[in-house]
């Protein structure tokens, strides 16, 4: 059996006691998540999340610190064939102003089609492992919600 991997980078943008997420529809499945994608061959994980935010937000941004890297078996579940699946996540900050749209609304698209996003800004004092789809998601939620690391705006 050929074992393979795929590796995700998303990034914890923090302003004004909310955090981004973003919510998606993929692979026929409505999903909550954190901004940020797939690791492409010979890119750094710094840079792969930089080229993330540019691709679907229009926003520069700096990594401000580590915050979680997937820790236990994880299969990637909503890919088409048997991948292990390894999450990085960042802690970031703007470089620039923020002017992309954002909604209030869950899964606000004018249609639920393949590819289909918005953004949305919850308050950390909302913020449960609910909120979110992926199982790692769900664990950096844990990590956010009882760490300090979300003082620092």
């Amino acid at each position: 059996m050929d074992h393979q991997f795929t590796i995700r980078i998303y990034g914890l943008l923090i302003d004004d006691g909310k955090i981004l997420v973003t919510d998606e529809f993929r692979m026929n499945t409505l999903m909550t998540k954190f901004p940020g994608g797939a690791l492409e061959f010979g890119e750094g994980t710094i840079d792969c999340l930089k080229r993330e935010f540019r691709e679907e937000l229009d926003l520069e941004i700096e990594v401000d610190q580590h915050v979680y890297t997937t820790d236990y078996f994880q299969p990637a579940r909503l890919l088409p064939s048997t991948m292990q699946l390894i999450s990085i996540y960042y802690r970031v900050k703007t470089t620039g102003p923020m002017t992309f749209p954002t909604t209030d609304i869950p899964f606000d698209f004018p249609e639920t089609i393949e590819g289909a996003q918005c953004f949305r800004w919850i308050p950390l004092s909302e913020l449960t492992e609910e909120v979110v789809t992926l199982p790692i998601d769900k664990k950096v939620v844990g990590i956010i919600r009882n760490s300090k690391f979300v003082i620092r705006n």
